[in-house]
């Protein structure tokens, strides 16, 4: 693999879309030739190169077998030039040298009459990209010669598909708006003024893939974004979020899947969600994954010997299944083009303090490079998911002090490096680009809910009698503590979703639908293993993880991720900018 900074996505090279198929005279694909006395094979080879850049290229092959059956294939080329495959997908390609072999996998060897096997792979080149002359399928010579007469340096054509990863799929795009939801929040009084929105997709279980309960599923949310895409570039934003033991500190969003059900999450979660957007039907849009929330950073802050320590969290610290799962998801997603994988990092009120963020860090490179993936199929981190951390703090900073007291020892701040979403996102980046993820990394902040307006905004610092006035007066972030979490009262709509608003961030996003419940106020039996966690209670007085405070949670919540009308009129209430 190479690293995504030799990549057009981190030079923010233009990208040159071609189309080469490897044709005998007259149109047609070519023909394998079949030696006397040997079995009858013979396949038709299309190769495309569907998306150029000035360092690097992609290609699409499909074989079809016109021939006897064949059990198990081998496909073999060699380029001119000095073309380096660097990552393949649906096929075990290897090279040395110039030459080039893709063997079939377990689930595709098996070729009857008149059935294609796909793959696909990247790869590197400089000066010409001259195309293969001949193919070998299973060491049956092909007739030789392209006769296309696509020269793939020709500017592209309007009607090529788009192709490669861009620095920032969000610049110059327009954003998938749900419409389920979008009928919901119209449906409230006054919810016309956002429903408008872009908003993320949860795939939080494994019948969301399909749909469930009449919901649409992510093949119909694919084709809505199509049909919304039109002629220009379009984001669609999903949330992969259904590991094993999933979300071990808390019971709101509890899983479907056991602790040690790995296997299940690969193959029956994952897998089928690669191969629907692995579909050419969805070449053209750009698919925004992010990928864990509230995963990673437990097994920072919620294992043996903290205090905040839960059972859950160190069984899943032991078994490894949340780097597995992560790790496998990166690679398996971080595979396809037109794929930004952004992996959740917690937020500042999390992971801000010294012993939390450097070990996190270390943490997201360990799962970034699990299960075959690399640092390269990580295109960024996205911060704040589905949480209430206010964007920007403009009353204070993190160096201030009163009275000769540093704002860090204020009970608010609590001995944080951090007071805010944005200055959090940004050092996070830092720090990771120093343990080598790529330099253009890019960060998303959910500013779903983190908008604290309203009439109890405050407009200027508090007053200097201590540094716990100081804070407490100034700062926009109402919650009772930095440690609360579930459906907030008071909270209000941030940011409205916009690309590269700031240095080193490629958006504000909505990741979290708002009026979607965090979970609910009391136990209420549902079939989607969602359980009931007391900090979602209004009259709970709280744990270590909030220092024993009350939850500020609103009450009557259903189940997270079910519609509550209450929270979205507050939300638009408090918006912050105002609606």
């Amino acid at each position: 693999m190479t690293s995504r900074a030799t990549t057009p996505s981190r030079r923010r090279a233009a990208l040159i879309t071609a189309c080469a198929v490897i044709a005998a005279a007259g149109g047609t694909a070519a023909t394998l030739s079949t030696p006397a006395g040997a079995a009858a094979p013979g396949c038709t080879v299309d190769y495309k190169v569907t998306n150029q850049w000035s360092t690097g290229f992609g290609a699409a092959v499909t074989v079809t077998n016109t021939g006897d059956a064949v059990n198990g294939w081998k496909l073999e080329w060699s380029y001119a030039g000095n073309q380096r495959v660097t990552q393949g997908w649906n096929a075990d390609i290897t090279q040395s040298g110039a030459a080039v072999t893709a063997k079939s996998l377990s689930y595709n060897g098996t070729l009857a009459t008149g059935a294609s096997a796909g793959f696909g792979f990247n790869a590197s080149y400089s000066g010409s990209n001259a195309l293969p002359a001949t193919f070998k399928l299973n060491g049956v010579t092909c007739n030789a010669g392209p006769t296309d007469p696509t020269d793939p340096t020709d500017p592209p054509d309007p009607t090529d598909p788009p192709g490669g990863r861009v620095d920032n799929p969000y610049a110059g795009a327009k954003v998938y708006v749900n419409p389920e939801w979008s009928a919901k929040a119209a449906a409230e009084p006054g919810g016309s003024r956002i429903a408008g929105q872009p908003t993320g997709v949860w795939l939080d279980r494994t019948a969301a893939i399909a749909g469930a309960n009449g919901s649409m599923g992510l093949r119909a949310h694919l084709d809505e974004a199509l049909r919304q895409k039109g002629a220009g570039e379009l984001v669609v934003q999903l949330v992969i979020y259904n590991l094993p033991g999933r979300d071990c500190a808390a019971l709101a969003s509890n899983g479907e899947l056991g602790p040690t059900e790995i296997d299940k999450y690969k193959t029956q979660y994952i897998d089928p969600i690669a191969a629907i957007l692995a579909d050419p039907k969805y070449a053209g849009l750009r698919i925004v994954n992010t990928v864990e929330i509230d995963s990673l950073p437990n097994l920072v802050t919620n294992v043996t010997p903290r205090p905040t320590a839960t059972p859950n969290c160190d069984t899943m610290k032991a078994n490894g299944n949340y780097i597995k799962g992560v790790g496998y998801a990166l690679n398996k997603l971080g595979a396809l083009p037109g794929v930004y994988n952004y992996v959740d990092a917690g937020h500042h009120g999390w992971l801000g303090w010294d012993d939390n963020f450097g070990a996190s860090a270390e943490l997201f490179k360990q799962a970034a490079t699990a299960e075959g993936s690399s640092l390269a199929k990580v295109h960024g981190f996205i911060v704040n998911t589905a949480n209430y951390s206010a964007l920007k703090e403009d009353h204070f900073t993190i160096d201030d002090s009163v009275n000769g007291t540093s704002v860090r020892q204020s009970k608010w701040v609590d001995w944080n490096r951090y007071t805010d979403e944005l200055s959090y996102a940004q050092a996070m980046r830092a720090k990771l680009v120093s343990l080598g993820f790529d330099s253009g990394l890019g960060m998303l902040i959910d500013t779903s809910r983190n908008g604290w307006g309203g009439t109890a905004r405050p407009t200027a610092p508090g007053a200097r009698t201590s540094v716990d006035t100081y804070v407490d007066g100034g700062r926009y972030d109402r919650r009772i503590h930095l440690g609360n979490w579930c459906n907030q009262s008071g909270a209000g709509l941030g940011e409205r979703p916009r690309s590269a608003p700031a240095a080193g961030i490629d958006a504000y996003v909505w990741m979290k639908p708002p009026g979607e419940s965090d979970g609910s106020s009391k136990a209420i039996p549902n079939d989607e293993g969602k359980g009931f966690d007391r900090m979602c209670d209004p009259t709970y007085t709280g744990n270590p993880r909030n220092n024993n405070n009350m939850s500020g949670a609103l009450a009557n919540a259903p189940v997270s991720g079910h519609w509550f009308s209450a929270q979205f009129q507050e939300l638009m209430k408090n918006a912050h900018p105002a609606l």
